[in-house]
């Protein structure tokens, strides 16, 4: 029997600190809603679904209800889920009637295929029995301000909204050259457990970039990119600037970190982050367990939310990687 295990988290950006403290408790939230049932025999594959769930369903994050609009003011979400006992994976993008996408891509897992997009996801997701909601149900106002400050601003780059930002004397994000204003959530959200029977087992869920052209799709839902899970390694969810992490399959290049060079999950994920910042000049955040359950964290933004299951018990919640 091994000791489960599970990371979360909730975004990787500069968050200003009137909203740490709604982060760190999502984050924490979303870890006690399924740590007593792992410790019960909860699979992995369940346990990640569950915590993701409860981000997706929590306005402070950029998935589900909460997630940005893009250039249409439109909501279009994307999921995905990894199994790495097997290394069945499913996934969905662009849809826009769902609060739990990462739900439908559970379902998908079930077919024989891996990745079903826009209108027919959400075809399948109510032939399986999930229950479509109005679209507007998703959207929150402070994301309604947000589309149309972006709207009037020339030269906006969805680039723009990973880069770090200034920030004042108080921690909070100033209207400084170096970063976007205003400060943009971008808090994508993803899960990594490790079950008693030793599977590992990844998700992660997202509305996307701010602005972004409908259709687009980023690395949450790509196998490899932005979720990624393997018995042999480990597993990882990432969280940041998508289409560099795409360019360097980041969630993959850390696990396999874990195989190839033996590295830590700490030290895998900062190779990985790195990999995307030479290459690609990318901007992220990575979560990650080895199969020992081991954890890392690590990002190159200012902040990443997340929190851990501690192996004496507690939960540890911060948006500061330093531990």
């Amino acid at each position: 029997m091994t000791e489960p295990r599970i990371i979360v988290h909730g975004g990787a950006w500069t968050i200003p600190a009137d909203r740490r403290k709604a982060h760190i408790d999502g984050c924490r939230a979303a870890v006690d809603a399924v740590w007593g049932e792992l410790q019960r025999g909860m699979p992995a594959l369940e346990a990640v679904r569950l915590a993701v769930n409860v981000l997706e369903a929590d306005p402070t994050y950029d998935a589900g209800r909460g997630a940005v609009l893009n250039a249409d003011g439109q909501i279009e979400l994307d999921a995905a889920i990894m199994d790495g006992a097997t290394l069945n994976f499913g996934a969905v993008a662009a849809v826009r009637s769902f609060l739990h996408p990462v739900d439908i891509a559970r379902k998908v897992m079930d077919t024989e295929f891996c990745f079903l997009v826009g209108e027919g996801a959400e075809r399948f997701a109510r032939e399986s029995g999930i229950a479509a909601i109005d679209p507007a149900e998703l959207v929150v106002e402070r994301e309604v301000r947000l589309f149309n400050e972006l709207r009037a601003r020339a030269g906006f780059s969805t680039h723009d909204a990973f880069r770090p930002q200034a920030v004042t004397a108080d921690g909070t994000a100033c209207n400084c050259p170096v970063g976007p204003e205003p400060a943009m959530p971008k808090g994508t959200v993803g899960a990594v457990a490790l079950d008693a029977a030793g599977n590992i087992a990844a998700a992660t869920s997202t509305g996307g970039t701010p602005m972004k052209r409908p259709g687009r799709v980023g690395d949450s839902p790509l196998c490899g990119a932005g979720t990624y899970a393997d018995n042999e390694t480990g597993g990882a969810s990432a969280t940041g600037f998508g289409e560099g992490i795409i360019r360097v399959l980041m969630t993959r290049s850390a696990c396999d970190f874990l195989r190839d060079g033996g590295a830590s999950p700490d030290e895998a994920a900062r190779k990985a982050i790195d990999l995307l910042h030479r290459r690609v000049s990318g901007h992220a955040g990575l979560i990650m367990l080895d199969r020992q359950g081991r954890y890392g964290v690590h990002c190159n933004t200012e902040h990443i939310a997340h929190a851990y299951a501690l192996p004496g018990g507690g939960i540890h919640a911060d948006v500061d990687v330093r531990r």
